[in-house]
């Protein structure tokens, strides 16, 4: 199996440095990633260093609490793909999820895919935090909206991607939408069965060593 284009190849650590976010960009030019998945600050940067490649860039919105505004969230958009984003990753409102405030989830979404400009959205549910059914909701909206993925977490909260809930999602999207796999992939054999779960990207800063065939211990 070819790994490498179902790989985000990411740095989101708040402390993350110019020569960190550089080597990740060499990275993702030598094994053909996906994409480089980078805080916004990095975009313009990243989108100057990947010209003339394929690698696309992935920036996130509503990260990593996905607690701001809707409005807030359509203007980060923009920013963001005024800056070189090819891809947007937004966080959900997760505590209006939760309250049942399915309105609001919807519309905080499709704030962002609007905004978008058709660039490709994926929208982060953070699983670990919520219940199956609520799971199934935020996939629901998420399509319901218009978004291109759904992904299941942030790497900031108590856990990353299991089996289990890509399944669960790739079940409840059908088959024309993405589901991202983000954190939990730690080794070929790790991506390998999220891919046979139904994923079709996989968000990982384990992305070299998972191409090499590496056990890589913790970490998004």
């Amino acid at each position: 199996m070819q790994l490498n284009k179902y790989i985000d190849h990411t740095l989101l650590k708040q402390d993350s440095t110019g020569e960190q976010i550089d080597q990740l960009l060499e990275e993702a030019k030598e094994y053909d990633f996906a994409s480089v998945c980078v805080n916004p600050t990095w975009i313009s940067h990243c989108a100057k260093a990947l010209e003339g490649t394929d690698v696309k860039v992935c920036t996130v919105v509503g990260f990593p609490l996905g607690a701001t505004l809707p409005s807030v969230k359509a203007f980060e958009t923009s920013e963001s793909i005024k800056a070189g984003a090819d891809e947007i990753d937004m966080v959900i409102n997760i505590g209006a999820l939760k309250s049942g405030d399915l309105d609001l989830v919807e519309a905080d979404i499709r704030a962002v895919v609007e905004a978008s400009q058709d660039k490709l959205v994926k929208v982060i549910i953070e699983t670990c935090l919520l219940t199956d059914e609520e799971k199934v909701l935020a996939c629901q909206l998420s399509v319901k909206a218009g978004a291109d993925f759904v992904k299941t977490s942030t790497g900031f909260s108590t856990n990353g991607a299991t089996v289990a809930d890509i399944k669960l999602m790739r079940e409840t999207v059908g088959p024309e939408i993405g589901v991202k796999a983000a954190g939990g992939a730690r080794s070929f054999a790790d991506a390998q069965a999220f891919v046979e779960a139904g994923a079709t990207r996989i968000g990982t800063s384990s992305g070299v060593a998972i191409i090499k065939g590496e056990q890589v211990d913790g970490g998004y």
